[in-house]
């Protein structure tokens, strides 16, 4: 079963390189989020090439499909690609340079 949304059901599904985003207010970012769990949101989020700076929940992340590299004052920049598993500690101030349009499934509390 495929839906925008994780169903009731013992399995669900979503696939995630396909799925339809909702543009942010930016116009650089889209999302979804997919449900809540005990642990926080879970969704899947996207950001076109550029640069942009934010301040980070607490999330881990996937990614999908894309390149970036993220950076936080004082600490080594980390180069990220389809595969990675990142964790981001909040209130971290990150810079994003993003090469490829970058797509993620996170989980963020």
């Amino acid at each position: 079963m495929t839906s925008p949304a994780w169903g009731d059901g013992p399995v669900s599904s979503v696939r995630a390189p396909a799925l339809a985003l909702e543009d942010a207010a930016t116009g650089a970012t889209r999302s979804t989020v997919l449900g809540q769990t005990g642990a926080g949101e879970v969704g899947v989020w996207e950001i076109d090439p550029g640069t942009a700076q934010d301040v980070e929940d607490d999330e881990f992340f996937v990614v999908l499909s894309g390149r970036a590299t993220i950076s936080a004052e004082g600490l080594e920049a980390v180069d990220v690609c389809p595969g990675d598993i990142v964790r981001l500690r909040a209130g971290a101030a990150t810079t994003w340079v993003v090469t490829e349009r970058l797509r993620k499934v996170y989980l963020s509390w």
